[in-house]
Formats: C-alpha cells, structure tokens, sequence
C-alpha cells in the first residue's frame, strides 16, 4: 500500500576525527513519523539511518555529480523514506535489494543491497537519543552487501550471514571492493 505523504530526509555528515578516521552520513527525517510496525512485533518505531565510509570518501558538489561517490547518499535517503512510503517498518536484520533483480549502487561496485544493523564502529558507542518520555530514537547501520550475501540470508538465516561477515572482520564501514563473504573463496559455491 502506498502512502500519500510529503517527508523530506536531510543528510548529515560528521567529518573524521583522530579518534574516528571515517565519515558517517545520518539522516533526519525518517523519525518524524512512527513507523508502521505490527502491535506485536517490539522493535523501535523512530529511527534514524547512518552509513560510515572510508575518511577520503569524497562528498565535494562536484564529486557528488557522480554516482560512484553519491550512491551512499541516495541509499540511506532511499531506505528513510522506504517505511513511511510503503506503510511498513525497518528493524535490524532487515536486507533491502537495490531492484529486482538487484542492480550495483554504481559501476565501481557489485554491492546490490543493504543490510540493517546497529552501529559497530561507533566510538562512543551511540545508538539512541532520547527527545522525551515517548520518543527515543534508534541509530541504526546501513550495510552494503552483494546478491550473494543477501541470498545466504533468505537461505540459511541470518546468523548465518553475521557469522560469514564475522569471520572475514566485516564492518559497517564501506569498501567498495570488499570480500564477498557468500562467495566461492568462503565455501559457499
């Protein structure tokens, strides 16, 4: 069921730092509104979206121009908006294809989907903020995988896919060019 709603998402974007060598865009926005999650399901109803990328990723107008370097940008913009559009929720352990079928975020890249996760790489642990008695909201990861990945979840569960992403040291920070963790050189094929 589609929504008629106007939401806008703003992108933030906390630079470097010694103790945090990586970018992390977070969007406002999506926990404007509750989201539409079943009455027996606990999960968060506000959330808020973060993706982290590597320090040099570059985020200048110019460089945005390209998808290669903007396709982060559009995908948390993407998933803020995905709950409220289509009356249903995010949560984590939740994965997302780019498409169907899943198509790469951008040329440089065969990463298709996202992955839902709290945030590891997060210094000071932040995950929630609290704006009152009723609302708290949660921070959660986005996670680039590829089809592979995402067909190992649907397959075997998802603690299977965390234990694959375990073992080859897989974190919320984007690479580009990473392992496929559902891949040949991981046992899979």
């Amino acid at each position: 069921m589609l929504l008629d709603f106007t939401q806008y998402i703003d992108v933030h974007r906390v630079n470097p730092s010694a103790e945090f060598p990586f970018i992390r865009l977070i969007t406002s926005g999506m926990s404007d509104l509750l989201m539409s999650v079943p009455p027996e399901v606990d999960v968060p109803r506000y959330v808020e979206l973060m993706i982290t990328l590597p320090g040099d990723w570059k985020l200048d107008e110019e460089s945005l121009k390209n998808e290669a370097w903007y396709w982060p940008m559009r995908l948390i913009k993407i998933l803020a908006l995905f709950p409220h559009k289509h009356g249903t929720w995010l949560g984590w352990g939740h994965t997302i294809p780019n498409g169907d079928p899943p198509k790469p975020y951008a040329h440089n890249t065969k990463l298709c989907g996202a992955l839902i996760w709290p945030p590891v790489s997060s210094p000071d642990g932040f995950r929630t903020l609290t704006i009152n008695s009723l609302k708290v909201i949660h921070f959660f990861a986005v996670v680039p995988l590829y089809e592979e990945e995402m067909n190992l979840k649907l397959r075997s569960g998802m603690k299977a896919l965390l234990k694959k992403l375990g073992e080859a040291k897989i974190s919320d920070i984007v690479n580009i060019s990473r392992p496929n963790v559902a891949g040949k050189r991981f046992g899979f094929f």
